[in-house]
């Protein structure tokens, strides 16, 4: 398989501790385009030079799956910020627009009265995952 291979796969996300975040197995399986940034760079790496029929695991330390945790992602955002009516909570994810119209996400991580703490960190940085892989098929 090369950096431009389309396929089609079978894949597990975990924690280090087995913590299941995502899979595919017992599932329709997913099909993507390396390259096209469906599938985190990181992770497709992982995939080049794998053949049709592959199973893999690879565990991944944090600074090799999503990179280390940024405190400067961090950042405190007036609640009259938000657009009147937004759902504000803990443990949420807010869809922010960026000035050039791309969409990207914050997890509310705290709220007062005034602001919230939004952290816009992938929420698998900092921490090592264990990245499992079935190559169904490739083209």
């Amino acid at each position: 398989m090369t950096q431009a291979s389309h396929l089609t796969l079978h894949y597990r996300i975990a924690l280090a501790d087995g913590t299941e975040v995502i899979s595919t197995f017992g599932a329709s399986p997913a099909t993507l385009r390396l390259g096209s940034g469906q599938l985190a760079q990181t992770l497709e790496r992982c995939l080049v030079g794998l053949d049709e029929g592959s199973k893999q695991a690879f565990d991944l330390a944090a600074e090799d799956a999503f990179g280390a945790h940024n405190p400067g992602l961090l950042q405190r955002i007036a609640r009259k910020a938000f657009p009147t009516g937004a759902e504000l909570s803990r443990d949420r994810l807010i869809e922010f627009e960026a000035p050039d119209g791309s969409g990207y996400a914050g997890l509310v991580l705290e709220l007062d009265d005034t602001a919230a703490l939004i952290d816009f960190n992938h929420p698998l940085a900092g921490k090592s995952i264990r990245f499992e892989v079935e190559i169904i098929g490739v083209l």
